[in-house]
């Protein structure tokens, strides 16, 4: 992958990160608008776009992309049952799809270095 890329990947993923982190903290609050909010447009389907992931993609291999798709997935999931939450105030389904978002996360960064 050239070096461009590389560091495009990395302010990705350090961005991602950013969102978990803010994803966790509006949680905290019960803030389940904005936990979604924030998973559907830093992590979700439709960040895809913003990422630039169809420029990335052919330097990533077939299973990384797999990987990944299935966390923007995961994440367009998520938000879902955060809005879902908002009304119903049931938090159990939204940390197990938020589980669901970070085994995605973490299945890709065990298999796969930038190097």
């Amino acid at each position: 992958m050239p070096s461009m890329m590389q560091e495009h990947m990395l302010d990705n993923m350090r961005d991602h990160l950013h969102a978990l982190q803010e994803i966790q903290a509006a949680l905290a609050k019960s803030d389940f608008d904005k936990a979604a909010d924030i998973a559907e447009q830093r992590l979700g389907m439709s960040s895809l776009e913003t990422h630039g992931a169809a420029h990335m993609a052919p330097y990533m291999p077939k299973a990384m992309q797999d990987i990944g798709t299935q966390m923007h997935r995961a994440a367009s999931r998520f938000s879902r049952t955060a809005q879902e939450a908002a009304v119903k105030n049931d938090m159990a389904p939204v940390l197990d799809d938020f589980s669901t978002l970070l085994r995605q996360c973490i299945a890709c960064h065990d298999s796969y270095r930038l190097r």
